[in-house]
């Protein structure tokens, strides 16, 4: 059956018209922030006490929008007769959003938690050399990371606190057993010091 005339144009109209008499779900930003998912990408925070600038988050990043620089410092041995080492001192991090594509790369393979999302995404600049972050300012969007959600109390513990749990309890028994020890010892040495009194 051929199609009627005009019909195309009439079904157009009509839902335009249902669609008028709808109410809107328009949100007035700025006036009302959105409500964002807990896992937004935002703007990508910085815990520099974390990095060791290790930079597999710059040679991993598929943009190179990472920028990493560090000088090595000679750390004082640990114990007497040791030797020194050296470490890496983090001078510059920063990120270039005006490159990033927010694939989340560099937070997925620090192995160190150095890199965290933030769902602030209110970063906009007049300048697009603005737009690349350094440490600083990387640092101040850590303050707007939202907390981890809570654990599952149904899942098992991490391999990490089963490990540390399990020394805990060794070293606690060690300590137990070498007190039990000194306490024994103590009451031998007593009681050879009070035998000839008792015998007299």
């Amino acid at each position: 059956m051929a199609p009627i005339p005009g019909s195309g144009l009439a079904k157009g109209l009509a839902v335009t018209l249902r669609t008028m008499t709808k109410k809107t779900v328009t949100e007035q930003y700025p006036e009302h922030q959105p409500e964002l998912p807990p896992r937004t990408r935002g703007v990508i925070g910085l815990f520099e006490e974390n990095c060791t600038v290790c930079m597999l988050c710059a040679r991993e990043c598929p943009d190179w929008c990472i920028y990493i620089d560090s000088h090595k410092e000679t750390v004082p041995p640990a114990v007497e007769g040791g030797r020194e080492r050296s470490r890496n001192v983090l001078d510059r991090f920063a990120i270039d959003f005006s490159l990033c594509m927010y694939c989340g790369i560099c937070i997925e393979v620090c192995p160190f938690d150095a890199l965290f999302w933030s769902p602030e995404f209110e970063y906009a600049e007049t300048d697009i050399h603005e737009l690349t972050h350094e440490r600083d300012k990387l640092r101040d969007w850590m303050w707007t990371v939202p907390a981890p959600p809570a654990l599952d109390p149904a899942a098992e513990d991490p391999k990490e606190i089963v490990t540390a749990r399990k020394t805990a309890e060794k070293l606690a028994a060690a300590q137990e057993a070498e007190a039990a020890a000194q306490a024994a010892e103590a009451a031998a040495q007593q009681a050879e010091a009070t035998g000839p009194e008792g015998d007299a």
